[in-house]
């Protein structure tokens, strides 16, 4: 029977005075990859940082391997193994690339060493010594998601990562993502780019006006082309 990683009921999350998520519910198991779709302004980055606890206020529910979090602190909540990677990025320019490589504590035993990184991304072994801004959007995009694996997270969240990247960094981010799934990460991912996505997820969860409207499997995709092109336009 699957491990239940992430389960979220009825989450409401607010900046200030506005109400995003509206009663959001969902559930992650170990080792699988999800995807959330939806348009600009659906919710699905709120999602991600209320998560980690990263918006004005919240209410619901949202158990990490079995933990309620709703009431932690964002520190506490990466304790639990949890990564995020911002749309941003979050590269750090007076820093090389190896120091924002090593800048994030560990959060769980068990995180990458830095020579098994180098391996799964030569591109940052190349560019270790280079200040983190110098590098390529493609190689700042890498080293955002090397980061937090070598923290020890275990449940990774990842929010557009394909974002304005070409076609071929794009395709080494998605080897990445199978790579880590046969390891047995845990990867919510948030997607524009619907071709990129496709293929990774196992299930796949819908967003509009801040709340899940559709959700099917990997094996349903075909059949739900029609409704993606609906919310999507894809």
């Amino acid at each position: 029977m699957s491990t239940e990683m992430l389960r979220i009921e009825n989450l409401h999350a607010w900046y200030g005075e506005s109400h995003i998520l509206h009663g959001v519910n969902l559930s992650v198991n170990q080792g699988e990859v999800v995807t959330l779709l939806g348009r600009n302004g659906a919710g699905r980055t709120t999602t991600m940082r209320a998560i980690v606890g990263l918006t004005g206020s919240r209410k619901g529910s949202i158990r990490i391997n079995g933990e309620e979090t709703i009431n932690l602190a964002p520190h506490k909540i990466a304790h639990l193994g949890l990564g995020y990677c911002p749309e941003e990025r979050g590269i750090f320019s007076t820093l090389t690339a190896e120091e924002n490589l090593m800048l994030p504590p560990t959060v769980a035993a068990g995180g990458m060493g830095v020579e098994e990184i180098y391996t799964m991304f030569p591109n940052l072994k190349e560019r270790a010594s280079s200040p983190g801004t110098r590098l390529s959007g493609g190689e700042q995009q890498m080293l955002a998601v090397a980061r937090i694996l070598r923290t020890g997270a275990r449940l990774l969240l990842l929010d557009e990562i394909s974002e304005g990247l070409a076609p071929v960094i794009v395709q080494k981010l998605a080897e990445m993502i199978l790579m880590l799934k046969a390891k047995g990460y845990t990867i919510v991912l948030v997607e524009q780019n619907f071709r990129f996505a496709a293929p990774l997820a196992d299930r796949f969860y819908v967003m509009e006006h801040g709340a899940i409207v559709k959700q099917f499997a990997q094996g349903e995709l075909t059949q739900n082309m029609g409704m993606l092109q609906e919310y999507l336009g894809v």
